[in-house]
């Protein structure tokens, strides 16, 4: 398997995207300066609204003076129409005109080049008016595209714009003072109050209340927020005043690397857009060429006068730029990465959001992906009924022993529990370099122990019952932890790590798509059928260490077909880098796996997998309904140019009304995916 390319780290900011090119497009891919330049040229030289307008009038006037006007009268003459016509090419297109007369003389074939070519032809064999017209026409269908393109280009940019431009950061003595962003260090204590966006990605410190995260995860339901729970910056705070500790500067949130990374990711080659940067390295040549034959074979083999095969060969150069062809891609795919973007899936680049569609394998990691990854105290049980001894209440002594350590099981059973603790239990951990199994503390001589069953039947009497008990809860995937005092188990406490909500129907979504879904984790074998069973998932395989996921993915590539990954934790690295996609759980995921996959579920909903096909395949088919629309009309309007049926505003039609057309169909995937 060979390595794929990668967008760069959100804290790098990516090159300024060159695509989806806003206005006339080159008939062959030119270097990233040249058509920044250009797009920016472009945009400041069309005509305003009035100037269009009024060219439009003017190019009307001199379609039509020589129909309407009465004769004989001024207005019949030549010369009234012919000034209509300049008129309008004066306020519509001089700037196309000296941008067409400038890729001349570099030897560029750009659309504007070809207008000149084709203005200053029709003047030349007397078309006046119909010059005039295709310049206003030309200048109407560039400004509606150009504003078409910019929705594109920007729309997922217009995210910043979410964060406030100052924070209320506490001062050394206590004082709240308002600050730039850039002058907010990482660690500083920020006030938020209710009704304001969260500046920077934070920890909650002081305060509870419900944060609206619907920009970056997608989520329309607010979350409840309290001390130690993340914020993310462009999120709303709804309810109360909250204090947060910042966790990133400014320019490396987490807002600020999703707009990074779709940047960076518009600015790669996807399979079908490479293909249509190739077709159109030779298809306008060869439409060129057919122009040239037009012109000079349609008088010597067909009889045309020289001067309609020249305005035969004329439409045939308007036509010949392919501007709605290269731009139909790259405005389909910023628009499909947009989206995808604003339901909290952040795809890497263009070739990885068509790839999804091909997958026929899904491996899902278990821990943080189809379940919450943080484990919660769900049951616990009595060895002894209470009281069957005096003094063996266990459940404020293992409060005790688990307040005092930082294990996650430990912590779990220590949120889990409600009791009260004595004056006197205190817990010290074991070092993990003794046992690294469990807990122990004295109180009042007696010795308390809570830790895993191999180390308390070292320590302690050991019944059968016990191992029935153990047997029961780990059939459910529970971990079990016991308490004992001095020889004696009273009691266990079984946590585990829940199973996400959606887990089941994101499973169900899979198959439904034809993807065969296999559970690929570290844990027990009990454990990983458990949760297999929970979710839907019939295949399954336990006990794999990060190499052995990354065989198993080459196994099922071979049976199934391409394989896509979905994980959270650096054991998942490997995997998710040798997958065809890899996919990274990014609200609980590490560094490593963000870095490594090419898709990142910024909710850790596992729905967002189906979702991120199904939206594959509506952007497929966008692409070849573009693709049909723009090789269409131009097949059409060459056929009739060759015919003597098409005119020059047919042919402006045909390049700029197809670009149009294709860009308000790209567009539409910026609306809520299926």
């Amino acid at each position: 398997m060979t390595s794929k390319p990668h967008a760069p780290h959100a804290n790098h900011p990516p090159t300024p995207p060159d695509a989806p090119c806003p206005g006339p497009c080159q008939a062959a891919p030119a270097d990233h300066d040249h058509d920044h330049d250009h797009d920016h040229d472009h945009g400041q030289g069309l005509p305003g609204p009035w100037r269009l307008g009024a060219a439009l009038i003017a190019a009307t006037g001199a379609e039509l003076l020589p129909l309407l006007a009465p004769s004989p009268s001024w207005l019949a003459s030549p010369w009234a129409a012919q000034s209509l016509a300049v008129m309008a090419i004066a306020l519509a297109g001089l700037g196309t005109w000296w941008s067409g007369v400038k890729a001349l003389r570099h030897g560029r074939i750009s659309i504007e080049a070809l207008m000149a070519v084709a203005v200053a032809g029709a003047l030349l064999i007397g078309q006046w008016a119909e010059a005039g017209m295709v310049m206003a026409l030309y200048a109407l269908a560039e400004t509606l595209e150009h504003r078409a393109a910019d929705r594109a280009r920007h729309a997922i940019s217009a995210l910043l714009q979410l964060v406030p431009a100052t924070a209320q950061v506490q001062q050394a003595d206590g004082r709240w003072l308002a600050q730039p962003l850039a002058q907010v260090s990482v660690g500083a204590v920020v006030l938020l109050p209710a009704g304001e966006r969260v500046p920077l990605d934070g920890q909650v410190l002081q305060g509870r209340s419900a944060v609206d995260e619907s920009p970056l995860t997608g989520e329309s339901l607010p979350v409840d927020k309290g001390p130690g729970d993340r914020l993310l910056a462009g999120s709303l705070n709804q309810q109360a005043a909250l204090q947060l500790r910042v966790t990133q500067a400014s320019g490396q949130s987490t807002l600020d690397g999703v707009v990074q990374a779709v940047q960076a990711a518009q600015t790669s080659r996807a399979p079908t857009q490479r293909w249509v940067d190739r077709f159109a390295r030779i298809y306008t040549p060869s439409v060129l060429a057919l122009a040239v034959a037009v012109a000079l074979l349609g008088p010597l083999v067909v009889g045309w006068a020289w001067s309609e095969a020249f305005y035969r060969a004329l439409v045939l150069l308007v036509i010949a730029c392919p501007c709605a062809l290269v731009i139909s891609t790259p405005v389909t795919l910023v628009s499909g990465l947009t989206a995808a973007a604003r339901r909290g899936i952040l795809i890497k680049g263009g070739q990885h959001l068509e790839a999804a569609r091909h997958l026929r394998v899904m491996g899902l990691d278990k821990t943080g992906t189809l379940t919450q990854g943080k484990p919660v105290l769900v049951t616990q049980g009595d060895v002894l009924p209470p009281p069957a001894q005096p003094g063996t209440d266990w459940r404020p002594q293992a409060l005790a022993l688990t307040r005092a350590s930082t294990h996650p099981v430990a912590q779990a059973i220590a949120a889990g529990l409600s009791v009260q603790l004595g004056p006197t239990q205190t817990g010290q951990a074991l070092p993990s370099t003794l046992s690294g199994q469990g807990l122990e503390l004295w109180d009042q001589g007696r010795c308390w122990r809570l830790g895993s069953q191999r180390w308390l039947q070292s320590h302690c009497d050991w019944s059968p019952t016990l191992d029935g008990v153990a047997a029961e809860q780990s059939a459910q995937a529970r971990s079990l932890s016991w308490v004992s005092c001095d020889r004696q188990v009273l009691g266990w406490l079984a946590v585990a790590d829940p199973l996400r909500p959606n887990s089941p129907q994101a499973v169900a979504e899979l198959r439904a798509l034809g993807v065969h879904p296999v559970l690929l984790s570290g844990d027990n074998a009990a454990t990983v059928a458990a949760i297999a069973r929970q979710a839907g998932v019939s295949d399954w395989r336990a006990e794999l260490m990060p190499q052995d996921k990354q065989a198993a993915l080459a196994v099922l590539r071979q049976t199934h077909g391409p394989v896509g990954m979905a994980g959270d934790g650096i054991n998942d690295a490997p995997a998710l880098a040798s997958a065809e996609l890899g996919f990274a759980m990014g609200g609980v995921g590490t560094g490593v796996a963000v870095q490594a996959a090419d898709i990142v579920l910024m909710n850790d909903d596992p729905r967002r997998l189906a979702e991120t096909i199904r939206l594959s395949q509506r952007t497929h088919r966008v692409l070849l309904q573009n693709l049909s629309i723009a090789l269409g009309l131009k097949l059409v309007f060459a056929a009739l140019a060759i015919a003597g049926l098409g005119t020059l505003w047919m042919a402006v039609f045909a390049d700029l009304g197809a670009s149009l057309i294709v860009i308000m169909n790209g567009l539409r995937l910026l609306r809520r995916p299926a």
